[in-house]
């Protein structure tokens, strides 16, 4: 390639990439707040039942992401790829930075958690037509030969959006208070806006350098030709030859895909949280370790799918989680015994959850203070607090359970975390190019909107609820929950080995 088209290459990728990060890191904020975000927009008298609230509201943002792709990808396929993921940007920007702004429950009651729904859907919508829209204009860039290896710098933005929404919230955490005992109280009051309210220059830097980027080749060639699509949507989901390959990278990639992509990333961070009650900071630090370390294996498996094919490498991934999710989750569960966890008190957990009841002895709660010194050093006190008999009306402090690791246990847990991460980067690296080459150029963005989005906005994006909610019914059993990406992973596996194709470099200007 020569030198001048290579400059380009890199700047179209390295703009494309940037914004695509910043849509989702706006996106993923929620997720990794969710369990402040529950105890802001959704009443405390029940914390499992706010908790599975947020991952509800969290999960409508991936059930609307379809609706988005059909939406925009009509926008894409009909006036360009450049101006659509641009529009996505400024709408997904706009609803975290409003986000931010919410007033919470105590305020204004139901309408907050309803502006918050509302807020989340647009999210889902914008980020509907985004992905799409870069990995369609990356892949229009870049020659045949190395199609995976360009477009799996797109993949590597789900990631490291992730990555950049957890360093975000651990900074904002511990810059608010030189004491990481009063930050807690600080950040769960109102520090937690600040990673939703800094989104906006995030976004603004990301607009800025798209308006300076120039609209796909092949998209500009179809429309200087006057063959682009007149009816984007029916043209991609009315013919049957089409239609047929929609569905085929639905059910036999993307769906996998999508339960491998968050229950290696979103699923796991919560189920070390709230059920192996690991510490919040070291919950989150696990994760991104784990991420930082995994993330160069997406450009590697793409670019070894330009050699041997995507078919393969996806399939593995899919099946290296089926047969071994179950072991890794239980040794997180083994490491952590969280039948050890030492009670904690939280300042505002104190102040606003308070459980009232009528006693006619004398009420004692013995409540354990995490006090920090030096780094990750922890030392505890016990508190007394001796509350007045009689027939009153007495208030016990709400307390939760919490574990630190120490040093070895923090990078085992670590070690199995990337372990998962491995299998999304050898399903979600090879994955963009795979889509790109199933559909023609002139309904490419709506044709490979529509299968990514449901089976990573439904599948994988209802991974975190559905699997949280298999074991508050089931609660014998701790790892129920891996059932779900379990079994999608299974039937997308058995689907994608028995009809999907593995061609090697296929042509993509028709």
């Amino acid at each position: 390639m020569p030198m001048k088209e290579n400059k380009t290459l890199r700047r179209v990728i390295a703009a494309s990439s940037m914004g695509t990060l910043i849509e989702w890191y706006d996106f993923y904020i929620f997720g990794s707040l969710a369990t402040v975000i529950a105890s802001q927009f959704f009443p405390k008298t029940n914390p499992t039942a706010a908790l599975l609230s947020t991952l509800a509201t969290f999960a409508a943002g991936f059930i609307v992401r379809p609706f988005g792709a059909l939406f925009f990808g009509r926008l894409g396929d009909l006036i360009g790829r450049k101006h659509t993921f641009l529009l996505t940007l400024v709408i997904m920007g706009g609803s975290t930075f409003a986000i931010g702004l919410v007033p919470g429950y105590d305020s204004i009651g139901f309408a907050a958690p309803i502006i918050v729904l509302i807020l989340r859907l647009l999210q889902g919508l914008a980020l509907g037509g985004e992905y799409g829209g870069a990995a369609t204009y990356v892949a229009e860039h870049a020659p045949d030969h190395k199609r995976g290896y360009y477009t799996s710098w797109i993949q590597t933005t789900a990631t490291l959006g992730l990555f950049v929404s957890l360093g975000v919230i651990l900074l904002t955490r511990h810059s608010l208070d030189a004491d990481p005992a009063k930050s807690i109280s600080k950040f769960n009051e109102w520090g937690w806006r600040i990673p939703f309210i800094v989104s906006v220059l995030l976004v603004g830097i990301s607009v800025y350098i798209r308006l300076k980027m120039k609209e796909s080749p092949l998209f500009t060639e179809l429309k200087k030709s006057g063959k682009t699509a007149v009816n984007p949507i029916k043209e991609s989901f009315g013919h049957k030859t089409n239609l047929k390959m929609v569905l085929l990278a639905l059910f036999g990639a993307t769906m996998g895909q999508g339960v491998v992509w968050y229950t290696g990333q979103f699923y796991a961070q919560s189920f070390i949280e709230n059920v192996c009650k690991i510490d919040f900071d070291q919950s989150r630090t696990i994760l991104i370790w784990a991420i930082l370390l995994g993330t160069p294996f997406f450009v590697v498996f793409g670019h070894w799918s330009d050699k041997i094919g995507r078919k393969w490498i996806m399939l593995g991934g899919m099946f290296l989680a089926i047969i071994s999710y179950h072991y890794l989750f239980g040794q997180l569960l083994k490491i952590a015994d969280p039948s050890n966890s030492t009670e904690l008190v939280d300042q505002k957990m104190v102040k606003s959850e308070r459980h009232v009841l009528t006693t006619s002895d004398t009420l004692r709660t013995v409540a354990v203070i995490r006090q920090y010194e030096t780094g990750m050093q922890v030392t505890e006190k016990t508190v007394d607090t001796l509350y007045k008999g009689g027939q009153l009306q007495v208030t016990q402090p709400a307390v939760k359970t919490a574990k630190i690791l120490g040093s070895t246990d923090y990078w085992k847990m670590t070690g199995i975390v990337f372990i998962m991460i491995l299998y999304v980067t050898m399903v979600y690296g090879p994955i963009a190019a795979f889509l790109v080459e199933l559909f023609p150029t002139k309904i490419r963005y709506t044709s490979m909107s529509l299968p990514y989005h449901i089976g990573n906005g439904v599948f994988g994006g209802l991974t975190p609820f559905i699997a949280t909610l298999l074991t508050t019914i089931y609660t014998n059993d701790l790892l129920v929950g891996l059932m779900y990406p379990i079994i999608i992973a299974a039937v997308s596996l058995v689907i994608g080995a028995v009809y999907l194709q593995n061609k090697i470099d296929p042509p993509i200007a028709s």
